[in-house]
């Protein structure tokens, strides 16, 4: 069996099986926490509605008929809640178990693969570390009607954390030289540094140990996924080398 060939199977195989248990991680711990923001946020909604209705009753009808008109906007598309949700939240969970079991092992490849559960344990604590843990100091998962600097920055912030916190790691893993290792600490805390995108107010309806909860849960299972990502393609990747 070709290299790429058993690289493209294991990270299917992986990606499925992470995916799955994330969803069924996420249905008891982030969804309903995402719910109930929800719940504030569509009373924020409201309140706003009824105060922009109160404000318009001073107008005559032709200007609140000219301001409903134009402000009107259409509700975004959204799964509803229940088994369309959870369906989609699968579908997204098992796409990026895939995506990441391939740029794990690919990564891991470089350095010969990963050979057991044990050393792919070690690789997973790596992805966690690079994709969720150093992105999260800066830009904490948040939920519905939490304000968020603009978008682009958060992405671009978000994109050299990533890239600069693998470099870091990197170094300080296979570079055996005390500039070398000088060089990655400096990665690594360079964004941070720098500091992500953040607005100059932030007013939520959402409580604050609502807020806390959902970061927790969501660092909590994107660690396990990490850690079955990495221990579950050291077990499958041994097999296919042996049978091959």
């Amino acid at each position: 069996m070709s290299l790429f060939r058993t690289i493209v199977l294991a990270a299917g195989l992986v990606g499925l099986a992470a995916g799955l248990l994330l969803t069924g991680l996420q249905s008891v711990t982030t969804v309903p926490l995402i719910l109930e923001a929800e719940i504030y946020e569509n009373a924020a909604a409201a309140d706003g509605a009824g105060a922009a209705e109160s404000d318009a009753l001073g107008h005559d009808q032709a200007t609140v008929s000219a301001d409903a008109s134009g402000t009107v906007e259409a509700e975004a598309w959204a799964p509803q809640d229940g088994l369309e949700r959870l369906l989609y939240t699968g579908a997204a969970n098992v796409l990026t178990g895939i995506g990441f079991a391939l740029l794990l092992m690919a990564a891991a490849e470089l350095k010969g693969g990963i050979r057991s559960w044990r050393q792919g344990v070690f690789w997973g604590l790596a992805g966690f570390a690079v994709f969720t843990l150093a992105p999260g100091l800066g830009l904490p998962p948040e939920l519905p009607a939490m304000p968020a600097a603009d978008l682009a920055h958060r992405q671009i912030w978000w994109v050299v954390t990533v890239a600069l916190t693998a470099a870091g790691l990197a170094i300080l893993a296979f570079g055996r030289t005390l500039p070398l290792g000088i060089l990655a600490v400096v990665l690594i805390l360079a964004p941070h540094i720098i500091g992500a995108p953040q607005l100059e107010s932030f007013e939520t309806p959402i409580p604050h140990k609502l807020a806390h909860d959902f970061v927790v849960a969501a660092t909590a299972t994107s660690f396990v996924f990490w850690v079955v990502i990495g221990g579950l393609i050291g077990l499958v990747r041994d097999r296919f080398a042996t049978s091959a």
